[in-house]
């Protein structure tokens, strides 16, 4: 058998190499927390990437909430099998920054037009959402799924009881804490199990104390320096517990009875015990589905606001997509090509469709304009006026802190007691600013 020279075979093993890299597969595994159809959704945005680019395999997987996947992702690190892409909500930015294990997409980007061929230009994201992520003058986290809280109304029930002209009366729908006060006199004169509902949790708290324009934490809410101190007993913070307790005391708030109760506060719209509820407007697809489906109109307003105090503006909710540091760079071109594509103009503007979460590029906005969308789906439209209408200050742009998480759970159970065992609002939620302040001082000193 005749021999192949060695300086053949080199060269030989020289041109190949290349290839053979090219159709090395990589994998990005991308944790998120949707498991209905808005993961079908993102199987469906993997798939079409993974057409484009046959040597990347995208693998999403859901959890059931923020808090576990976070759990999840801290238990995977200390085994050394983390996933390249995590979903963080809002309130856990702070925390992620802090663990150093994340990379920041614009470090990530470093300049570049293009990752794989996908545009990084980022500059079209709506301000309110940009405003919370931007940090240091960059985007930290890639931006996705920004939510905001809205008012569902069952209109069939408001023009049986005399509270609009007809089902598509929005004109009519409570604006402000005082009309909704109104309204509710005539739903509870009318023998209903109450007015309206929204979950107990610290998130509703938050919106209505941004709504006057205060911040929950100092150092400009978390953004002009690491805050050190929580406030809970602002003239706004009391004014939103006083407010809440009064409506549960008169009968008005009907309380599901358990704490971050989502699903509790959508059935009792569905089951026609309330014609108002305040949830997300990440629901507006299927909560305005299901009212077609049983022959009843709802439609959406925005979150009310104490219209003795004035509007300011609302916060985003909803999660980001953090990009795990210290990937080998192929991989990390890939995740980002990947992240690029998801929230490109039409999958921003698709993703909005599906699911009510915010259209969160302008460009997303002109071509649902353009598609005729909003004035066919109008309860798509008010999340989006309401956070594009905001004014972007510190309290809008949302608090900063590593405790965040804990402390809307003392917020929430500081809600529960002034509604099932009472109490004085300032007392109460001064205790709760002390626990709250202690785990601040607790964590600043581990993470300083």
């Amino acid at each position: 058998m005749r021999k192949l020279p060695l300086l053949f075979i080199a060269a030989l093993m020289v041109a190949v190499a290349p290839l053979s890299a090219q159709s090395e597969q990589i994998t990005v595994r991308f944790w998120q927390i949707f498991s209905d159809a808005r993961f079908d959704w993102v199987n469906r945005i993997a798939e079409e990437f993974e057409a484009m680019y046959p040597n990347i395999n995208i693998e999403p997987r859901a959890f059931g909430s923020y808090e576990e996947l976070i759990d999840q992702y801290t238990l995977a690190r200390e085994q050394g099998n983390h996933p390249e892409l995590a979903m963080i909500f809002e309130v856990g930015t702070q925390f992620a920054r802090d663990t150093g294990w994340f990379k920041s997409i614009a470090v990530a980007i470093d300049g570049r037009e293009e990752i794989l061929g996908q545009p990084t230009d980022l500059s079209d994201i709506i301000a309110p959402v940009a405003s919370y992520y931007v940090l240091d003058g960059s985007f930290t986290s890639m931006p996705w799924a920004s939510s905001s809280p809205i008012m569902y109304a069952n209109m069939d029930m408001l023009v049986e009881l005399g509270l609009a002209s007809s089902v598509e009366d929005v004109d009519a729908l409570p604006k402000t804490w005082q009309e909704l006060e109104a309204a509710c006199e005539v739903v509870l004169a009318a023998g209903k199990d109450g007015c309206i509902t929204w979950p107990n949790h610290g998130w509703f708290f938050e919106q209505w104390v941004a709504q006057q324009n205060e911040t929950l934490v100092n150092n400009g809410n978390g953004r002009q320096g690491r805050a050190t101190e929580v406030n809970l007993t602002s003239d706004a913070a009391i004014n939103v517990a006083s407010w809440w307790q009064e409506m549960y005391n008169k009968g008005y708030y009907l309380y599901t009875g358990v704490q971050r109760d989502w699903n509790g506060t959508t059935q009792a719209l569905a089951a026609d015990r309330v014609p108002f509820i305040l949830t997300s407007s990440a629901g507006v697809r299927g909560i305005t589905d299901a009212a077609k489906e049983r022959g009843v109109t709802v439609r959406t307003a925005r979150m009310p606001y104490d219209g003795e105090v004035g509007w300011t503006g609302n916060m985003i909710g909803g999660g980001t997509i953090w990009l795990t540091d210290g990937l080998a760079p192929e991989v990390e071109d890939a995740a980002l090509a990947f992240l690029l594509y998801m929230v490109n103009t039409e999958n921003a503007a698709s993703w909005h469709q599906i699911s009510g979460y915010l259209p969160i590029r302008e460009s997303s906005i002109a071509l649902l304009e353009e598609q005729g969308w909003f004035e066919a789906n109008p309860n798509f439209r008010i999340a989006s006026d309401q956070i594009n209408n905001s004014t972007v200050t510190p309290a809008t742009s949302g608090a900063l802190f590593g405790t965040f998480i804990p402390t809307r759970d003392l917020v929430t159970q500081a809600m529960e007691d002034l509604m099932l065992v009472g109490g004085d609002p300032a007392a109460v939620l001064a205790e709760a600013e002390a626990d709250a302040n202690l785990l601040l001082a607790e964590y600043n000193l581990l993470n300083e």
